[in-house]
């Protein structure tokens, strides 16, 4: 074996002979491998599943990613915060009014917002972000949930079947996660952040858990991962540092700021992570970062570079000043450590 990737073909040369037609007709430039692979995909499908109910599965949500891919694609040079909560918060609740006032601040600081489209929290997120500053990706169910009239009707709104799909989009769209209090919902959604994060399966962010500050609600949750989760060895430390707790909007705002103030993103390349930063780091501050975080390189040193080949291919924020490292990606909860520590150098 040399390694070289297997080509993925239908077994038919006929067929695969009309998918290469159809990629090249989809004027899709440098993705024409990707569309090529995708028509491979669905016709296999075809000769190998009968089962009506995998492909109407498959079939929506496949439609679904197309569609949400194609709202969001105008705005994916705009950073955006997604906002979760109960459904059922009231209108007068202070939860509610907390969050209308969090969106409008957050929208002044440049950001834009995700909700879930639906009522409670997410009505109030859309409320303070407006319309044109906020999205909406609401959820398809049995009792159906209503667009609130802050998201109703707005280009900017998509409507999903699938729950797999919905939190794809919250996560893939998103630059940061703030959460209030909510029920079964709005825990799933806070737990598969922080896994996804923890795992390295979702780019960092910041994790803010807001409450007003009489409210037990996040103390009670966190006492119940310290005892139950971190003290029997279920999770370590560092996942713990993963969350953030505030009781005010302005705190809230503040983490959001200075999460990004130095770190600007993460792409990783072959083995290598490279970290785009909005300013450069002088020698002794990247030293810091070594004398610090060694433990979690396989090898070498956190070192200042250039845009590597694959960034340069893609043309990926080639102005920006980066370093690259061999980071294990296991320890993502001392990485995320680590951009905390960068953004106060």
């Amino acid at each position: 074996m040399n390694g070289e990737k297997k080509e993925y073909k239908t077994g038919r040369e006929d067929l695969d002979e009309i998918i290469a037609d159809l990629a090249i007709a989809s004027h899709s430039g440098s993705n024409i491998n990707l569309i090529e692979e995708m028509l491979t995909t669905v016709i296999k499908l075809g000769l190998e599943n009968d089962d009506r109910g995998d492909l109407k599965l498959i079939n929506m949500a496949l439609k679904e990613l197309r569609y949400a891919s194609k709202v969001f694609r105008p705005y994916r040079d705009k950073r955006k915060v997604v906002i979760f909560g109960s459904a059922r918060a009231r209108n007068d609740s202070d939860e509610y009014k907390m969050t209308v006032k969090l969106s409008e601040l957050i929208v002044k600081k440049g950001f834009k917002v995700i909700t879930g489209g639906g009522p409670g929290i997410m009505e109030a997120g859309n409320k303070g972000a407006g319309r044109e500053e906020s999205f909406s990706l609401n959820i398809k169910l049995p009792f159906e949930q209503m667009y609130n009239p802050y998201s109703d009707g707005d280009k900017k709104a998509v409507s999903f079947k699938y729950f797999f799909n919905r939190k794809l989009f919250f996560l893939k769209e998103s630059d940061a996660t703030v959460i209030l209090p909510g029920g079964f919902g709005t825990l799933d959604e806070c737990f598969e952040t922080i896994t996804l994060v923890q795992t390295g399966k979702s780019k960092p962010r910041p994790i803010i858990l807001i409450d007003h500050i009489h409210s037990q609600y996040w103390n009670r949750m966190m006492d119940f991962v310290t005892r139950e989760l971190y003290e029997r060895g279920f999770v370590s430390r560092n996942d713990l540092s993963l969350l953030i707790r505030v009781n005010t909007i302005e705190q809230a705002v503040d983490k959001l700021l200075k999460f990004y103030r130095v770190y600007h993103s993460i792409r990783y390349v072959g083995d290598k992570t490279v970290i785009r930063l909005n300013m450069p780091l002088s020698r002794e501050k990247v030293n810091k970062l070594n004398q610090k975080y060694s433990d979690i390189l396989r090898s070498g040193e956190i070192e200042p570079t250039a845009p590597l080949p694959a960034e340069l291919k893609t043309e990926e924020f080639l102005d920006l000043p980066r370093l690259v490292m061999d980071f294990d990606r296991h320890s993502f909860g001392t990485f995320h450590e680590m951009l905390w520590f960068l953004n106060k150098l």
